[in-house]
């Protein structure tokens, strides 16, 4: 009687049903949505100049002119830029995952006179545009002449207040007990967070290295205001030099950008696990 009665619960209902297929068919359709233009891009970086434009679109270029992807590297450094991009994404990356890191664990972990509104007022400025600094940090490295160089790229970038933010979430779920026993092992505040602390929040770091990651190697305002020599742009800018003033190269520029893409996506599926299992967990504890 009771294994009957335990059938009956776990048949689903008609309505479930429907909810679930309803769900998986918007899903689809959202997938189909956000797929169609990385379709088209790839498409397009296989046809002929005039081609890419044409009305009625062809989707399958017939034959796929693949000297597209060698004719970016012949009419551009593509490879220079392609390494600037991956320098300063290295350095930001790296630099942005340290400071944002020790930062995070302080405010987390460490107790001191106005920890709580400091961080208030930390986390404050992700609600300023990027665009209310941008003069006064164009002014200040003009100072400094650093003006046509990587470094206005590379040094702003490695405060972050979202990092700031996303580490803090994490390292505030860790069991106090572990820094207790490593201050009774005589370590300092430092020695702990690097030794003890830092290897257990890795899927946040993961994370967080994974969004800087694509929103340095996308940036194109920030190359644009600060380099000025060509053997120093980025991919981005690079990829800007076949639009030109009346005419587009837009199969060359899709080539790019296919090419721009592909590192990102690398990253995300190498790091796809500890990506979803951050953004989950990092709103589990304030």
């Amino acid at each position: 009687m009771t294994a009957t009665m335990d059938i009956t619960k776990k048949k689903k209902k008609p309505g479930d049903v429907v909810r679930r297929v309803l769900m998986y068919v918007l899903l689809v359709i959202i997938g189909i949505i956000m797929v169609v233009p990385f379709l088209w891009m790839i498409s397009s970086s296989l046809k002929e100049q005039y081609d890419a434009v044409k009305i009625p679109p062809v989707w399958i270029p017939v034959p796929p002119r693949f000297e597209n992807y060698v004719q970016i590297f012949t009419e551009q450094p593509m490879l220079q830029f392609m390494i600037n991009t991956i320098k300063i994404v290295f350095f930001v990356v790296l630099g942005q995952l340290f400071f944002s890191s020790l930062a995070a664990y302080s405010f987390a972990r460490i107790r001191f006179q106005g920890r709580s509104v400091m961080f208030f007022f930390y986390i404050g400025t992700l609600m300023v545009p990027t665009q209310v600094t941008l003069i006064p940090t164009y002014v200040m490295f003009a100072k400094v002449n650093l003006i046509d160089t990587h470094f206005p790229l590379i040094l702003p970038a490695f405060f972050s207040a979202f990092g700031v933010f996303l580490l803090r979430q994490f390292f505030i779920s860790l069991p106090k007990e572990m820094e207790e026993a490593a201050e009774i092992d005589g370590c300092n505040p430092f020695t702990t967070y690097w030794r003890i602390m830092l290897p257990l929040v890795v899927p946040a770091m993961l994370t967080l290295g994974v969004f800087t990651l694509m929103n340095t190697w996308n940036d194109y305002m920030g190359p644009l205001i600060y380099l000025t020599s060509p053997e120093k742009y980025t991919m981005t800018l690079g990829i800007a030099f076949f639009k030109g003033i009346y005419t587009t190269q837009w199969n060359l520029v899709m080539a790019g950008s296919v090419l721009s893409v592909v590192p990102i996506l690398v990253a995300y599926l190498c790091a796809q696990k500890y990506f979803i299992e951050g953004i989950a967990f990092s709103g589990v504890k304030g």
